[in-house]
């Protein structure tokens, strides 16, 4: 049987020299500062980015919950064995905290710097039920705005090198009698008459705190609210890696990077069906590596986002630096999103080498925003994507985005720098491309090449927005 110590330097090492064995778009990219990155051009940026990126490196030490008192049994309560284990490992200097084979429940689990939480093939966390085991509410973020709620079921608050990997499975439990009624949907479990997020106590309450700048200590959610926790959050973390494993059954968002530096997830597989079940949302973030992963959601497969309205301008943090490649996207709003909450900005965005393609995915790639978020979207890459059947549009920009009222205000958008080549559509839906600007807020620079796009019921619908640079596009049989 492979020693533990092997897994982890198999793990560390494949992880770190990945980058190095795949093909370079350039093999003349130097190694270059963060603040150079930026003055480089197209995939050439993607590369230098890459070397950026750190990955967190742990101790050859063991902390089994089993020695911590966990028993397997899928019905015994293990928080208090998976805490005390991962404290022992912290204050240890760091190393691997295992999880074997065998059923394990649990209330949220709270990471610390150094910890790697390794799921061995077989186990699965099955987290509570009991609202109350998610209190006292912590410092976390819903649809883009900061307060203090329900704690994400796996949650790391400014702590450096973590890690959750392995074969196993985190299962949060969420379904039409737990957490996701409170969405409001009659289709999710919501019944008439009872709580939901949209009572006044809950979003409209925390729109109005963005709106006045209510500090986010006072902005007190939690108990008797109904506001879902997110997954797995790192909050102001450096050094994340999320690997190998699958969530099912999520609250609300999956896998949440928030204010979060260097994030990579790899290999891991999303199968949750449920109301905002996006895959993985990097929110304020920079140096993000997506890979080898498979996404199957109730919502966009990859949403990158930078704070609501106010908030958004308020923390300031564009999200940055983002690469998603050798990925597929099944069910879902959107395979790869910008938006809705996007008011800090977004730039410098890689998608390469993925497959998008279900009856229910509704796009392939898509940027959508307003004139209360604002915010702007500048270099958005897009290289050797198939996509099969999607919807609604290979590619979608709409800058009159709005699910709810009153969604116009003084912040126009800017997007801009698009660059999409060799792409394969074989059942684009209703659009092959959808773009809406706006007045005075036109969309600009888009450029295809080298794409065939089939079934599209109309080929293009643009509005507001500069003429679109099309070098061998054929939509329908017809060169564009």
């Amino acid at each position: 049987m492979i020693s533990r110590l092997r897994i982890l330097i198999f793990a560390s090492c494949a992880i770190l020299f990945s980058c190095k064995n795949e093909k370079k778009e350039s093999e003349n990219v130097a190694e270059v500062k963060t603040e150079e990155i930026q003055d480089l051009e197209g995939w050439d940026k993607a590369e230098a980015i890459l070397k950026e990126i750190k990955i967190p490196q742990f101790q050859d030490k063991e902390f089994n919950v089993l020695d911590y008192g966990a028993v397997a049994d899928g019905t015994t309560k293990n928080s208090e064995a998976f805490k005390k284990a991962i404290a022992a490992c912290n204050e240890a200097g760091g190393g691997m905290v295992i999880v074997p084979s065998g059923k394990f429940l649990t209330g949220p689990i709270h990471l610390k710097s150094n910890v790697n939480l390794h799921l061995e093939e077989g186990a699965e966390v099955l987290f509570s039920k009991e609202k109350q085991d998610y209190l006292p509410v912590v410092h976390t973020s819903y649809e883009g705005v900061e307060l203090m709620n329900y704690s994400p079921l796996i949650y790391a608050f400014e702590q450096e090198n973590i890690a959750v990997t392995g074969k196993g499975t985190f299962n949060g439990q969420a379904d039409n009698e737990n957490w996701w009624p409170w969405c409001g949907a009659e289709r999710y479990g919501h019944k008439e008459g009872t709580p939901q997020q949209k009572d006044d106590h809950n979003l409209p309450s925390l729109r109005k705190m963005n709106e006045e700048g209510t500090p986010v200590a006072d902005r007190v959610f939690g108990e008797g609210h109904q506001l879902r926790p997110t997954f797995f959050e790192s909050f102001s973390c450096e050094n994340v890696l999320v690997q190998g494993v699958t969530f099912t059954n999520a609250p609300f968002w999956v896998i949440h990077p928030i204010k979060s530096n260097n994030i990579t997830v790899d290999g891991v597989t999303v199968n949750s069906h449920g109301p905002n079940n996006d895959g993985c949302d990097p929110e304020y973030a920079k140096n993000v590596h997506i890979k080898n992963c498979l996404f199957n959601t109730g919502d966009d497969c990859i949403a990158i986002k930078s704070g609501r309205n106010n908030d958004g301008r308020r923390v300031n943090i564009p999200s940055e630096n983002i690469i998603v490649e050798d990925c597929e996207m099944k069910d879902g709003h959107g395979g790869v999103v910008m938006g809705s909450e996007i008011s800090a900005g977004v730039r410098n965005v890689f998608v390469r080498n993925c497959t998008m393609d279900s009856p229910n995915l509704d796009r392939a790639i898509r940027i959508k925003t307003n004139t209360l978020r604002g915010g702007f979207v500048d270099g958005v890459y897009v290289k050797n994507v198939k996509v099969g059947q999607v919807k609604e549009a290979m590619l979608k920009v709409n800058l009159h985005y709005g699910i709810y009222d009153n969604q116009d205000g003084e912040f126009f958008p800017e997007i801009s720098n698009i660059y999409m080549e060799d792409v394969t559509v074989k059942n684009a839906g209703k659009y092959g491309i959808l773009i809406a600007g706006r007045e005075g807020s036109k969309v600009s620079n888009i450029n295809l090449k080298n794409i065939t796009i089939d079934g599209a019921d109309t080929a293009e619908k643009i509005t507001d927005a500069d003429p679109v640079n099309y070098e061998n596009v054929i939509i329908n049989g017809e060169k564009m």
